[in-house]
């Protein structure tokens, strides 16, 4: 690298290792600031030479970040953003403290997609998701799917892993080609692994009619869109890859969705050249991701955290969590959206029957949305308080961004 460079990097890993041992944080995002104020093109030099993968989406992008990880270190050592600093500053932090690997896998917040692919020039993006999420400030789906289709445009020679159960990420990821301008659709591997929030993509995104849907099918009912024939499939506990051949996963993360995410990151490494059954087992070591689906011990009540920032992914916890005592936190500070009008838009039906304890900044905009589904619950006014009003065994924890990290930080930050 240009001198500039290698003194950005040593300045940035420097400054996150002071930030962890003033317990001020992990250091991913404070490091990579300063190295980009010394050198800003510092990502694209400490980019160079490493064959990199961006997994990007509206959910799943931390853990199947991890996943894509454990399963391209079959390779080698891979450089990563594991705490879900998913910004540039993060994506310069986590590469400069890895120091020279051949690979990097790194999750990349939907917005600044774009923006990432010129600077680290990957050799693959993988597409997981769209949905609404941090309504006061983030773009609707639809502007986000058409910036990643200009994205795309500018880069065909990038290889894309994306979901073909999602209709705006199959538009996205399926730019015209221009002749004119000499640009190519990109090399696109389909994977599917269900898509069970539907509410952001019943319009097409290429000419506004309805999209139908039978079974795991779907179509435009105006235009050419339709789902496209996946080559990865989740089929019940295990995966189908390109050559028919079933690879069955076994995870130590809850819900279908993770098995889908584990199909993502099977289907970005193979693009490294990684078969698949070299690469499943390695799945089976990841436990949490930056406290996701953490369980932690106390005071006899085995606690498990659920991170949930938007609909969809609140519909995914559900479906992860046990039917035991549960406990909901809720804040709207500015890292998730100051609007919690979102919660109207999550059926919470399927906490009857259980205890449900409510805590958080906004628990009272939660306390309304649940008495209208008719959930009742408790207001408890500290995580320590919830923990007591539950019978020993197990309580989970479902919460959004900025209050899942409160409780992560109660439990003395686990990982």
């Amino acid at each position: 690298m240009p001198l500039r460079a290698k003194v950005a990097s040593s300045v940035s890993r420097t400054a996150a290792a002071l930030s962890r041992a003033a317990g001020r944080g992990d250091g991913s995002v404070i490091g990579g600031w300063i190295g980009l104020k010394i050198d800003p093109d510092l990502l694209a030099h400490l980019s160079a030479g490493r064959a990199i993968a961006l997994v990007s989406g509206t959910n799943g992008k931390t853990t199947t970040t991890r996943l894509t990880t454990a399963a391209v270190g079959v390779l080698g050592r891979v450089a990563t953003n594991s705490f879900g600093a998913n910004m540039p500053t993060g994506h310069t932090s986590a590469l400069a403290k890895a120091g020279s690997t051949p690979y990097a896998v790194l999750e990349v917040d939907e917005h600044y997609l774009a923006q990432v692919l010129e600077a680290t020039d990957p050799h693959v993006v993988a597409l997981l998701n769209l949905s609404r999420d941090q309504l006061d400030r983030a773009k609707e789906v639809a502007m986000m799917a058409q910036l990643w289709r200009t994205a795309l445009v500018r880069h065909p020679e990038v290889r894309v892993v994306a979901n073909a159960d999602d209709p705006m990420v199959v538009w996205a990821a399926t730019p015209p080609a221009d002749p004119a301008q000499g640009h190519t659709p990109p090399h696109v591997t389909w994977f599917s692994a269900g898509q069970r929030w539907h509410d952001d993509s019943w319009v097409c995104p290429e000419c506004s009619s309805t999209i139908q849907r039978s079974g795991e099918q779907w179509w435009c009912t105006g235009c050419h869109l339709r789902r496209p024939q996946p080559q990865w499939t989740v089929e019940e506990d295990g995966v189908l890859d390109p050559s028919g051949a079933w690879h069955k996963v076994q995870l130590q993360l809850p819900g279908k969705v993770n098995v889908g995410n584990a199909a993502t990151a099977l289907a970005v490494a193979a693009e490294f050249g990684v078969r698949p059954v070299d690469a499943v087992s390695r799945l089976a070591a990841v436990t949490s991701v930056a406290g996701r689906y953490a369980q932690v011990d106390r005071d006899g009540r085995n606690i498990r955290l659920l991170l949930a920032k938007n609909p969809a992914s609140w519909l995914e916890a559900f479906d992860m969590a046990d039917v035991e005592p549960t406990l909901l936190s809720i804040n709207a500070r500015d890292p998730d959206g100051l609007d919690t009008s979102w919660l109207y838009d999550v059926d919470f039906a399927p906490l009857r029957g259980r205890q449900v304890l409510i805590t958080g900044d906004r628990a009272y905009d939660l306390a309304v949305r649940l008495d209208v589904n008719g959930v009742p619950f408790q207001h408890v006014r500290s995580f320590e308080e919830a923990v007591r009003s539950v019978p020993p065994g197990r309580l989970e924890v479902i919460a959004n961004y900025t209050a899942f990290q409160d409780i992560r930080a109660e439990l003395d930050r686990v990982n």
